[in-house]
């Protein structure tokens, strides 16, 4: 069974670099004002939100398409300085260590099996890590940072990129190979910073569909996994640190909360029944027949809601692994034999059935599942042929999410979706609190991304929303901005310094922008 998974038709991306020209010259500045702040020195900290990340890689156009960059523009109105930034080598985004390439080029849409859809665009990446760059940089964001790696020594020595110990995106614009994040931020002296940190704190976790830890009461950042959640306490007193030191020299920052993850076109694109009679064809009747036995054994041991039944008139959901629930394959191999299966038989479906059930509306399939969805698992057909099944009955058991459930990193259940609620809220409160207390200006990401997901926000010429691809707000990774969405979010930092300082400072053209790639091929 091919895959199926369909990405909704493009059109319209606008696939060019937008680098609009300013309404006023810099030489307008009379008609605007710093109001309390001081924006000579901007220092944006971050992660890669802040460097520029888009379409699943680093690249230069992104880069300049960064919301600090946009912004550090526009403060030129108001008495802001030079804002440099530590550009890639090119636009094909992957970058190499010792010339073995480590991360890989920017996604591009292309067409398979005749659909649209997101693909790692070829050439050999030139950004080569080794090469490190002399700054300062008034860009400190740095792609795969938690919160509690913005203050770790050494995070940018090259010695500890193989064993996942340092950044390889910090490597090349760190100071020193002991240097921290935050002290090669502080060393500047920024009048002025930005703050947007804690995403990958649980974001991580998600787009792996928790496969991770929630580390929910142990204070030992050391002890994490990469895909884990972080604990709240930790941010928050890491949080504290990071702000602490950035205001010894900054007159005024502001600091930028974290979106519900799930909320991004990585969860919401791929429906939770994507699985029509149409695409299931004649499979469809021998499917339910196929599973008919096992639904008694189900509804004999009281769990008749993990029967699998696929829909004749609409839509079914795929089948998933859901570790929450009870594995009970030891006693479905009982019923399942009492009730005349041989015993090998009845071993291998309730080993493979156990701890299973059909996805609904609560979970969300991550965007990568659309490419494993109907095909042919050919490590779980290499056991099951190992077992002795002949390959024709084999490859019937090993259809990714018709026969073969998903496995854990393909789809968010609703206990890991509320680790990652309750998570994200934590940090927030944090966020907020400090803010406050601090007289820092906030922006309130969270509520705004709310927005662009539920229904989308207008702007002068058009309307941003989630929509994967077409939307306007995110890249094709499903995560990360687009120049549009990042001149969205630079046009809410000004309101903030509004707000909170009383900055007068000309808005950015969000239509000058563009919605899809920040590049064309």
């Amino acid at each position: 069974m091919k895959n199926y998974i369909k990405f909704v038709a493009i059109a319209a991306l606008g696939l060019v670099a937008c680098e609009p020209e300013f309404d006023k010259s810099v030489e307008d500045g009379d008609f605007y004002s710093s109001g309390e702040a001081n924006f000579a020195k901007y220092v944006a900290v971050g992660n890669s939100l802040t460097a520029g990340y888009a379409d699943g890689a680093l690249y230069r156009q992104g880069q300049k398409n960064s919301f600090p960059n946009l912004l550090a523009q526009q403060l030129e109105f108001v008495g802001g300085g030079d804002f440099n930034q530590p550009l890639t080598n090119d636009n094909l985004g992957g970058i190499t260590l010792n010339g073995q390439t480590i991360a890989s080029n920017r996604l591009t849409l292309s067409l398979v099996n005749g659909n649209p859809s997101p693909t790692p665009i070829e050439g050999q990446p030139t950004t080569e890590i080794t090469n490190t760059l002399t700054g300062p940089f008034n860009n400190m964001g740095v792609p795969g940072a938690k919160s509690f790696h913005l203050l770790a020594n050494g995070y940018g020595n090259l010695a500890g990129v193989s064993a996942g110990q340092a950044n390889p995106y910090f490597v090349r614009f760190r100071s020193s190979e002991n240097a921290s994040v935050i002290e090669d931020a502080v060393a500047q002296n920024p009048t002025f910073f930005s703050l947007w940190i804690g995403n990958n704190d649980v974001l991580s976790y998600a787009t792996s569909g928790g496969v991770g830890e929630n580390q929910l009461g142990n204070l030992d950042p050391t002890t994490y996994g990469s895909n884990d959640i972080t604990d709240p306490n930790v941010f928050a007193s890491v949080y504290a640190q990071e702000v602490e030191a950035l205001m010894a020299s900054a007159s005024a920052g502001v600091l930028l909360n974290i979106p519900n993850v799930t909320d991004t076109p990585f969860f919401t694109t791929v429906p939770f029944a994507p699985l029509t009679p149409a695409l299931l064809g004649d499979q469809l009747p021998v499917l339910n027949a196929t599973f008919a036995q096992l639904n008694q054994a189900f509804a004999f041991l009281g769990v008749p809601e993990r029967a699998i039944q696929f829909n004749s008139d609409g839509p079914s959901g795929v089948l998933v692994h859901d570790e929450s629930i009870p594995n009970i394959s030891t006693q479905l191999a009982q019923v399942l034999q009492a009730g005349g299966l041989d015993a090998a038989t009845a071993n291998l479906y309730a080993q493979q059935f156990g701890q299973v059930r059909q996805s609904n509306e609560n979970d969300l399939l991550v965007l990568t599942s659309s490419a494993v969805i109907g095909s042919l698992n050919e490590s779980h057909l290499s056991v099951l042929m190992g077992l002795g099944l002949p390959r024709e009955a084999a490859a019937q058991l090993a259809v990714n999410g018709v026969t073969y459930p998903l496995q854990d990193q393909y789809v968010l259940i609703p206990t890991e979706q509320e680790d990652i609620a309750n998570a994200t809220a934590a940090f927030n409160a944090t966020i907020a609190g400090i803010a406050s207390s601090k007289g820092l200006a906030l922006v309130d990401v969270n509520a705004i991304l709310n927005e662009v997901a539920d229904g989308g926000v207008s702007f002068d010429g058009g309307l941003i929303t989630s929509t994967f691809a077409t939307g306007g707000a995110f890249s094709l990774d499903g995560v990360h901005l687009t120049p549009r969405g990042n001149a969205f979010i630079a046009n809410q930092i000004i309101l903030s310094l509004k707000e909170t300082y009383g900055s007068d400072i000309p808005m950015l053209n969000v239509g000058d922008y563009s919605g899809g790639p920040a590049i064309g091929e």
